[in-house]
């Protein structure tokens, strides 16, 4: 007869720093994954965006498409009375870049507590160079009581996972996580939105709202990518979702475009939600100095849109205007390349945002 662990792989215990672990896939059950609404993890998809968008043209030539596999927003939840756990993933690319730590582009961090009251960072797995079987201790505190906790670990922000299993060790639990207070918030821009470049996942600013206010996050940022696509909308539209946050001022090539575009998508989706709080940002930058590309004629077409709305009878719009987000003092602390958000400028952009997200959900 054979055993048990020959059968299943999930009962074959692994040695992690000389701790026995068992590792259970995340794409099973009690584990939540959260923030790809259309992938399909059981074949090993990761996705952002459905398969189904065929519109190529409307889709930046494939571009926005080739995005659609890396994991911002991606998250695993689940409860566990282990004060162990690893993390064994196979990692879709080890994306390196030269502005933004790898423990960020490609690396997983997690979470202790339940989120809007005492959820708190413990622990990050940072990848190697050209690492592609990454396999980490992300918690290890002996000391802690054996008590039923709730955990998250996000994916990465600019990589991508086909496989990714949680290891604990023997005669340790996992149940489901305790439910979210509200449904998902999702998050529409630029690389900024992508988590372009914190220092880990769980610093992005989209990751920081959703804890606040403990909602799943579905993050559709893309670097140079997200343009206003009607496809894209339509796909949003499809969502049932608590709030819609509209930023990808930073990716439209011309003032033109963005003019084009902006009121249009926002329609679409408006069209399908009437009374979704949907929240439009003008662009995020630091350059008070210059006419950045035109930047206030940009603010002044995401700002119209919103007046339009708000004279058609809107009640559930809200405009935040970019040049709020890094406040006023030292913010040129606040990015890497005078562009990209920090670790500090992704927090100054958590907190402005925050109290227009509290009133959209207050008031929805």
């Amino acid at each position: 007869m054979k055993k048990i662990e020959e059968i299943d792989n999930n009962f074959k215990a692994a040695k992690v720093n000389d701790i026995d672990v068992n590792y259970y896939n995340v794409i099973n059950k009690p584990f939540s994954l959260e923030g790809f609404p259309w992938g399909n993890p059981a074949e090993g998809k990761f996705y952002r965006l459905p398969d189904d968008i065929k519109a190529p043209d409307e889709i930046n030539s494939g571009a926005l498409w080739n995005g659609h596999s890396l994991t911002s927003g991606g998250c695993v939840r689940f409860r566990t009375d282990a004060t162990f756990i690893s993390i064994r993933a196979k990692l879709a690319n080890s994306m390196d870049m030269n502005h933004m730590p790898r423990a960020g582009s490609a690396g997983f961090d997690i979470y202790i507590g339940e989120a809007g009251k005492d959820c708190r960072h413990a622990g990050t797995a940072q990848p190697t160079p050209g690492e592609i079987d990454l396999e980490r201790v992300v918690f290890n505190d002996p000391n802690l009581p054996s008590n039923m906790r709730d955990w998250r670990i996000n994916f990465p922000l600019y990589g991508g996972a086909t496989c990714v299993e949680i290891g604990i060790p023997p005669n340790t639990k996992i149940e489901p996580p305790t439910p979210h207070k509200i449904k998902p918030i999702l998050f529409y821009g630029s690389s900024i939105t992508q988590g372009g470049c914190a220092s880990r996942p769980g610093n992005n600013y989209c990751s920081m709202l959703c804890r606040a206010v403990d909602a799943e996050q579905i993050n559709l940022g893309f670097s140079g990518c997200g343009k206003g696509e009607p496809a894209v909308a339509k796909a949003i539209a499809s969502l049932d979702l608590s709030v819609f946050i509209m930023d990808y001022d930073h990716n439209s090539p011309t003032v033109e475009h963005l003019k084009d575009t902006h009121e249009p998508f926002f329609k679409i989706i408006r069209k399908a939600h009437p009374n979704l709080p949907i929240i439009m940002t003008s662009m995020c930058d630091i350059w008070k100095d210059r006419d950045y590309e035109n930047r206030s004629l940009r603010r002044d077409i995401v700002r119209q849109t919103y007046e339009n709305a708000i004279a058609a009878g809107d009640r559930h719009v809200y405009y935040i205007d970019g040049e709020t987000l890094f406040g006023t003092a030292n913010r040129e602390e606040c990015t890497v390349d005078r562009c990209h958000p920090n670790d500090l400028g992704f927090y100054r952009m958590f907190e402005n945002i925050l109290p227009t997200l509290q009133k959209a959900i207050l008031e929805a």
